[in-house]
């Protein structure tokens, strides 16, 4: 290469600052294509994400549509939600934790770099941390452990293993800072950690509402299970429940969009399709990348529900 020539950096992109399991990052094009197709055309939208997860679909959507401008976020998960709020308000001091725990982290030699995320998850798993320490280790352990999964034990303790990789990075301060950027867009409303019903009382009178619901994904079959979201069970009574909620929104004149499995009953009839009668339902390819081996990690079809 001659000495004089520039290399120039690709420019970072507002994305998903954690691994999340089950997020839309492959599947933002397609959820593009089916949004209202007037959607850049109207004035004023505030955009409704009850169950955020690591945020693909939220920062695609207000990084692409301006007319968006008001966001409302929660998910049940308190330290990813006291993440967003870090980045939101202020990444420095996430940013200077993060840069502490990986400097630590890389001080060790690689084969001994077991014992310090193991102790950094009981750290994690321990009483009485702080909330902003909480999160820095949030993102740690998910940078660091096995395939980036969420998951804990009936005690709510994280108990994903080791993740054995040799350069993890684990302090991303460009992409902090650019979802800083993003975030900071738009008026953003961060509710705390619980139900995603709370995201009513935001709805706005002057915009129109768009709400787009990510849940824990219904299993495939009677015998699959899939819980790496947190320790809540969301079984078939909580998505009748979301179904009646997303029946609701519709009564106010909000747009819904969901996504979900295809999931069959135990007739082999599509489960979603008998739910949600009445609504508009299509199904896209989703590449599933959780388990370990590449071999394994296959193509299903997903739901997009919507009442438009």
């Amino acid at each position: 290469m001659p000495q004089n020539t520039v290399v120039k950096k690709k420019p970072v992109v507002a994305k998903p600052f954690i691994k999340w399991a089950g997020g839309k990052g492959n599947l933002l094009q397609k959820l593009e294509a089916l949004l209202p197709a007037d959607f850049d055309d109207l004035k004023n939208v505030t955009y409704i994400e009850p169950f955020v997860g690591g945020g693909a679909m939220l920062f695609h959507m207000l990084h692409y549509h301006k007319c968006i401008k008001r966001a409302v976020i929660n998910d049940i998960n308190p330290d990813l939600i006291r993440c967003y709020q870090l980045i939101a308000d202020t990444p420095e001091i996430l940013i200077d934790r993060l840069s502490v725990i990986e400097n630590n982290y890389y001080s060790v030699e690689f084969p001994a770099r077991k014992e310090q995320y193991y102790a950094y998850r009981d750290q994690y798993n321990s009483e009485g941390i702080h909330p902003d320490e909480r999160a820095a280790l949030f993102i740690f352990l998910n940078r660091t452990c096995f395939n980036g999964l969420y998951r804990v034990n009936a005690a709510g303790k994280f108990n994903v293993p080791y993740g054995r990789y040799k350069k993890p990075l684990i302090c991303n301060k460009e992409l902090i800072m650019e979802d800083h950027q993003v975030l900071n867009s738009v008026e953003l409303i961060i509710r705390q950690p619980g139900d995603y019903k709370l995201v009513r009382q935001n709805l706005s009178k002057n915009h129109v509402n768009f709400v787009y619901f990510d849940p824990p994904y219904r299993p495939i079959s009677v015998t699959s299970s899939f819980k790496e979201y947190s320790n809540s069970p969301f079984g078939d009574k909580q998505q009748e429940e979301l179904k009646l909620f997303c029946d609701k929104l519709s009564n106010q004149n909000c747009l819904v969009m969901q996504s979900n499995s295809d999931s069959k009953t135990e007739n082999g009839e599509s489960y979603f399709e008998e739910l949600y009668v009445g609504y508009d339902i299509q199904r896209v390819l989703a590449a599933r990348f959780i388990n370990a081996d590449p071999e394994k990690r296959v193509k299903l079809t997903e739901v997009v529900i919507r009442n438009y």
